[in-house]
C-alpha cells in the first residue's frame, strides 16, 4: 500500500445495530497530519433479508479481491465480502445487508503486504449481523478469506482490542499487527446503546496475521 495517513469516523446506523461508515483523509508522504472528520449519522438501515445459497454461490469479485470470508469458532461460513470504496462524501458506506460484510479497497488485498480490512455489522432490529459474535474470537483461532480466483489465505487471531467509540487507534487499525507479516483486522460495534443516541459506546477490532 501507499504511504497514507487515514482518519476514520464510525457511524451506527439506528439502535442495536452496529454499522460502520468510514471516512477517509490521505496525504502525500510528509504532509502533516490531518484531523478525523466528523462522525455522520444516516438513517439508511441495512437489510437483515439473508441472501440465499444460491445468490452467495454466484457471487464472483477480481482474481485478486477477496470473495469470502469464513471464520469457523463463531459460524461464520462462506460469507460474503462486499468491496467498498470512497462515497461522495469521502465515506466508505457500510455493506448494506447485515449478512454480508465490507472490504476497503484501499487496505491490502489477500496475501498482500500491509492490512486488509473488513468490517460488518453485530445486527438488526430484528437479527444478528456478520460479526455478531466477533467478540468471541481467540488468539489462534483460524479465519480464511477466499479470493476471486478461489485461492484460500489463512489467517490466525492474534489479538483483540476494545475502544471506547471516540478512542479508536486508527493508525492501529489500519495496519499488520506484525509489520513482517500481512494482516487481516476485522472491526465491528461493541458495548452499549449510548443514552438518548443510536450509537455503540465501543469499538472492537480482531488483529490477525497470514499463515506461511
Amino acid at each position: 500500500m501507499q504511504d497514507k495517513r487515514f482518519a476514520v469516523a464510525l457511524v451506527v446506523l439506528g439502535a442495536g445495530l452496529a454499522a460502520l461508515s468510514i471516512g477517509i483523509l490521505w496525504h502525500d508522504h510528509g504532509s502533516s497530519p490531518q484531523p478525523p472528520p466528523q462522525t455522520h449519522s444516516s438513517r439508511d438501515a441495512p437489510s437483515s433479508i439473508k441472501p440465499t445459497a444460491q445468490a452467495i454461490a454466484d457471487y464472483t469479485v477480481p482474481a485478486a479481491s477477496p470473495k469470502y470470508i469464513t471464520i469457523p469458532r463463531i459460524g461464520v461460513t462462506n460469507t460474503r465480502i462486499i468491496t467498498l470504496g470512497l462515497t461522495k462524501s469521502s465515506q466508505i458506506a457500510a455493506p448494506n445487508n447485515i449478512h454480508d460484510t465490507g472490504w476497503y479497497n484501499g487496505s491490502a488485498k489477500p496475501g498482500q503486504e500491509g492490512a486488509m480490512f473488513i468490517y460488518g455489522h453485530v445486527s438488526s432490529w430484528t437479527a444478528n449481523g456478520a460479526f455478531h459474535d466477533l467478540k468471541k474470537l481467540k488468539p489462534g483461532d483460524r479465519v480464511a478469506i477466499t479470493r476471486g480466483d478461489n485461492t484460500v489465505y489463512s489467517y490466525r487471531v492474534v489479538s483483540t482490542e476494545v475502544y471506547p467509540y471516540t478512542q479508536v487507534d486508527m493508525n492501529k487499525v489500519l495496519s499488520p499487527i506484525d509489520p513482517k507479516t500481512p494482516g487481516l483486522n476485522l472491526m465491528t460495534c461493541t458495548g452499549k446503546i449510548i443514552k438518548g443516541t443510536s450509537e455503540f459506546s465501543e469499538r472492537l477490532v480482531v488483529f490477525a496475521t497470514l499463515q506461511t
